[in-house]
């Protein structure tokens, strides 16, 4: 039997960043040094009480048995007062949050809880792939909307609920965006909760990106400051970004009761939590002071900054995120043909800079290459001298490729 008989593997497309990893991996195999703002992998460390927790927690008795699958108590205990604190929502420990191993696991597992074959989800489109992929691995039908959070959104939103067979089950929202950067208000999401509400939809909230935000008076709420969100809603949350923790895979649902509860079950089939020193730290991380997040979003806007300015001095403008660490970028005009997986080729072959092509988020997103703010900013200066180097010589080392006279600026 070959793997594309599978029936779950045949619902899944070629993965778009392999052929861009590919390149990239090529290209340093020939030594080439390509600078990477491709995949949103946070360089910066975690912090250090929260690698002392871990250090001082291994090797204690227990620690190595199997842990808890929802979290041990502790743990959720310290997200529902990381909720409080930041948010000005209550949510009880025991029922209404559940650890996941990191935000993307969570999805996919609430997915396989929620979905019968056949059910329609509706899912933004440029959106992570996660959103659509996991209700496709678990027999769900995509339906997309927009990314954007204004009254097309819901028009579209109107569109879908009419004329979807059957009737949606589900709606994922994902603000700030990954990819777009797009973010949303409290008024929007006031709005989202009132539809659902009235056409019976459940609402799965990603807010991976809560804390990577550049203007300090305007925080992306949570939907769960919405009144009655907690009827319709579940939002995810991960420590990946806000602690630069990525590769310790911890997140976390929280919201309706129902719903946890839904992803608690399947989760006690599949899992045994994550190892419980990275839980106890991943509690000191959350109960502890918050400078380290402050630095984090200061390294990160100095970084958008100086993106910004340098590649639009490489004769590419760059539309300035309000949160996240991505730029959500069109392609400059001349390559624009290409279309974004053959122009994220170019540029690691041409400039040894390796982008997400926007196609991997959805088809909406072929216009569009996602950049991360994931090296420092004379990395980043160093990658828009590449591209400069790269646009002004493209009129007459490409004409074979783009179909053009002139690939300038």
């Amino acid at each position: 039997m070959t793997q594309s008989q599978f029936h779950r593997i045949r619902r899944l497309p070629p993965y778009v960043f392999e052929q861009v990893n590919k390149v990239k991996a090529a290209a340093r195999a020939k030594g080439v040094d390509i600078i990477d703002l491709g995949m949103g992998n946070p360089d910066l460390p975690a912090p250090d009480h929260v690698i002392e927790k871990l250090k001082e927690t291994i090797g204690k008795p227990r620690t190595d048995r199997y842990s808890a699958s929802k979290g041990i108590p502790g743990l959720r205990r310290a997200q529902a007062a990381y909720y409080e604190r930041r948010f000005g929502v209550k949510l009880d420990p025991d029922t209404q949050v559940i650890a996941t191993l990191g935000s993307k696991e969570g999805f996919a597992n609430m997915a396989q809880a929620i979905t019968a074959p056949g059910d329609v989800v509706l899912c933004p489109n440029p959106s992570y792939p996660i959103h659509a992929f996991g209700f496709l691995m678990a027999g769900g039908v995509i339906r997309s909307v927009p990314a954007t959070a204004d009254e097309e959104y819901f028009r579209a939103m109107e569109r879908a609920m009419q004329h979807s067979i059957p009737k949606p089950i589900a709606v994922v929202t994902c603000y700030p965006s990954n990819p777009t950067a797009q973010v949303a208000d409290l008024d929007f999401y006031a709005e989202l909760v009132r539809f659902a509400k009235k056409h019976d939809l459940i609402v799965l909230s990603d807010l991976a990106y809560a804390e990577v935000y550049f203007d300090e008076a305007k925080p992306p709420p949570s939907i769960l400051q919405v009144p009655g969100a907690f009827d319709v809603a579940v939002e995810f949350t991960s420590m990946s970004k806000t602690f630069s923790m990525a590769g310790w895979r911890m997140g976390f649902a929280v919201g309706n009761e129902r719903l946890c509860a839904a992803l608690a079950r399947v989760k006690s089939y599949l899992d045994y939590g994550a190892y419980t020193p990275v839980q106890v730290a991943a509690t000191a991380a959350l109960n502890g002071p918050d400078d380290c997040i402050r630095e984090m979003r200061a390294t990160y806007r100095k970084r958008r900054d100086a993106l910004v300015e340098s590649f639009r001095n490489a004769g590419w403008e760059i539309p300035a995120p309000e949160a996240s660490m991505f730029a959500w970028v069109p392609i400059p005009e001349p390559f624009k043909p290409l279309g974004s997986l053959e122009f994220a080729k170019l540029l690691v072959e041409k400039a040894e800079v390796a982008v997400a092509p926007g196609i991997g988020f959805g088809e909406h997103g072929d216009d569009y290459v996602r950049i991360a703010v994931v090296e420092n900013e004379q990395r980043i200066r160093q990658a828009a001298r590449n591209v400069k180097r790269f646009f002004d010589g493209a009129s007459t080392t490409l004409h074979n490729v783009i179909p053009i006279a002139a690939a300038g600026r």
